[in-house]
Formats: C-alpha cells, structure tokens, sequence
C-alpha cells in the first residue's frame, strides 16, 4: 500500500471492479444531480446526491478491496509524475479527470490506513449562468469592478466554484480584458468570448499559487482568479495586486462574513494585523457567502447567500473591528437597499416560500433563537426550543483552600 515516504501505486492487484471509465459511467447514471463519486475499502463505491451518500452496486461486485481502490487511483492518475510524487511525499494529491464526451472531475486521491480512497467532483460541463444557479441580481455588478477582492466563501460542496464561474464568465461576455486564472486542478474550461482567458494550473503549470500570482503582475491581467486563498504569502500578493489595479476573485473555507474577516487577519502575525485590517477593509469590494440545504421534500438543494458589500459602513467596521450593535451582520441587515443581506434573512424567505421546511432552517441558520422569533407569524407547530441544564453548584471550599488561592 502506498504511504507517504513510499513509492506509491505499485502494481495493482487484479481487478475486481469494471474499468474505471465504465464505472463512472455506471455511477454518474445513477442521478442528474450526482455531485460526488466516492472509493473506499470496504465498502461499495458511493455517489452524493443532493447531500446524501447512496452506495452503487452492481451485479458481481462486492465492496471495493484496496486493491481496488489503488487500480482505480492508478488509472486516474495515470502518468502524472507530479501526482505521484506528492501522493508519495504529502499522502494525499489533486488531479483532473476526463471522460471525453461526457464529465469532467476534480480528482483527490489520498492515503488512509495505508490504503487508497478517492473524492471525484463532478465538474459541469458547461459554465452555469446566474440564471441558473439562480443567483442575486447584485452580484452582476461585480463584472463591473475595476479594481480590489471578491471574496466567495463557504463549506466544501457549497457552489463556491460554480459561483466563480458564472462571474468570470459575465466578465468574459461583457469586457474586453485579460483574465487569468491559478486553479488546482482547472475546473470550468473558460473559452475567449470578449476576453482572452488564460487558465494556469497547479503542479503542472505552476509550482505554488503565491509563485503563479507573483508572476501574474508581470503578465498584464485586469482579473485574476486564485482557486483559493491558502497561506499567508498568496495573501499578501493578492492585496498588493488589488492594490495595483487588478481585480482579484477568490476563494476561503470560511462560513460567513465575519468569519471570513477573521481567518484574513488571523492568518498574520499581531504587530501586522492592524495594517493587514486596514489594508483589506480599503480593498475588499465583496464576501459572499454560501450554503446549500435540502429542499423541502427532498428533491435536490436551495442555495442561501450573504452578501457584504464594501460600504462607508462595512469598511469602517472592518478597519476598526466589530462591537456590540456595529458589526458586520448589523450593516448587512441594514444594507438591502444597498444589495447586502445575510444568512437567516435568507433562511426566513426560503421558509416562507415553502421552499425548505423548519428542521432545516433551524440546522443552518445562524442565530436559530432568533430566527424562531421572526416566524412566530406563521403560526407554525414550533417544537420547544432546548432547555439547557443549569450546571451544578460549585463545592463550597474550605478555609485552607481560599487561603491558599
């Protein structure tokens, strides 16, 4: 089995499963809103569909065995001597995967218990439109900023990436620019339309995202995607280049706003991060935020969206830090006539457009409490909010131990 320090995939033991290709196929026939394929030892291959596993079987074929899972990994990489040495050297690597015609897939192969287990994304193969994924009306504007960050946040599998998409790809209707992206691996494969596109991938076109961003100021874009905002470095050089002129859109593993706020200023040392926060509060333009949840019924998922948008207010806010009644989740529920809101805000309308039931409002909201108080209109069957247990009274200490403390 490979294990980082080993050389990795070896000759695969016989095969158990169909070819890879044929099985993909077989999975990705399983729904129109397969998100995920899944490879682990022990168990049957798996597809995601509209949040939720649902295991694939097929006639003759048990669970998957490691040498299965390490066939799979080994036709998928196959001669990419990049992939194979970080999988050997870090455990774990990102690659991109075809099936001509039909899917394309963000591929993360990886090493678990000394053996391998697979995540495919399945990419779409058209870029989505704002129409489709039915995004807000204000984020149009953003195709119109000449200069600063866009940030798009949220949890693995929110639509980060297809959100991006469909921005970049207004820009490349509507203007005639540059457009460069840093992506690991390559998603949405972006054709010139009114731009000319230019997309640079990880391992294989560039070393690191920081190295490929650096460099991206000597190459004329007016725009540059970076996939993610990883370390401090990438950071730093994509506020320098939002500083110098460039629109720069990326991405964080944050939940919200604030959320987002803090991991940026975290991400340097405190005698920088007064600068950092004024820095960024003069160059960030917006944050948006994503979740998607089950929709009422099961049948595939809704996306809620907070949007902060860089204002007198919002800025003033980031640049001086949030207090009690001036935070950033204050500006954005006064901010609707600005373009901004905010996650239970959302939530509440998905509610009242049957759209998602109660249980699911009160998973992903972010203050449930108060969000119950909004819907008290509905005249809904509200289940009683918990009650915490009161924690148990502290043992009185004797003398000897108060005149000690």
């Amino acid at each position: 089995m490979a294990t980082p320090g080993r050389a990795p995939l070896p000759n695969a033991a016989p095969a158990t499963v169909p070819p890879t290709p044929a099985l993909l196929l077989a999975m990705l026939q399983v729904s129109s809103h397969v998100s995920d394929l899944i490879f682990s030892p022990g168990s049957h291959p798996h597809v995601e569909v509209s949040g939720q596993l649902v295991p694939v079987k097929m006639p003759g074929m048990s669970v998957l065995s490691p040498g299965d899972t390490q066939r799979i990994a080994q036709e998928l990489i196959g001669e990419n001597k990049q992939a194979i040495a970080t999988l050997q050297n870090q455990g774990s690597c990102d690659i991109s995967y075809s099936l001509p015609g039909t899917a394309r897939f963000r591929v993360n192969v990886f090493v678990q218990r000394g053996s391998h287990a697979i995540v495919m994304r399945v990419i779409p193969k058209s870029i989505p439109t704002f129409d489709e994924l039915k995004l807000p009306q204000e984020l149009a504007h953003i195709a119109d900023i000449k200069n600063g960050i866009v940030l798009v946040t949220g949890p693995t599998g929110s639509g980060k990436s297809s959100t991006l998409a469909a921005i970049l790809d207004r820009i490349n209707e509507t203007k005639a620019y540059h457009i460069l992206t840093i992506e690991d691996p390559v998603e949405f494969m972006h054709r010139h339309k009114r731009s000319i596109v230019h997309q640079r991938e990880l391992h294989s076109d560039t070393p690191s995202f920081a190295l490929a961003l650096r460099a991206a100021l000597r190459q004329a874009p007016k725009v540059i995607l970076v996939g993610e905002m990883r370390d401090k470095e990438t950071i730093e050089i994509a506020l320098e280049a939002a500083e110098t002129g460039h629109l720069v859109l990326s991405t964080l593993h944050t939940t919200d706003a604030s959320k987002t706020v803090e991991r940026i200023i975290g991400v340097f040392p405190l005698t920088e991060q007064h600068t950092i926060r004024n820095r960024f509060a003069k160059s960030f333009r917006y944050i948006v935020s994503q979740r998607l949840l089950p929709r009422k019924g099961g049948a595939g998922r809704v996306a809620a969206i907070e949007i902060l948008k860089s204002t007198i207010r919002t800025r003033e806010y980031l640049d001086k830090g949030e207090v009690e009644g001036k935070s950033l989740l204050d500006a954005m529920r006064d901010g609707d006539t600005e373009g901004m809101q905010h996650f239970d805000g959302e939530i509440e309308r998905l509610i009242r457009t049957e759209l998602i039931d109660y249980d699911t409002a009160m998973a992903y909201a972010t203050n449930p409490g108060n969000l119950r108080l909004q819907l008290g209109d509905l005249g809904l069957d509200l289940p009683p909010l918990p009650v915490e247990k009161a924690a148990p009274a502290a043992k009185p200490k004797q003398d000897a131990e108060l005149e000690i403390e």
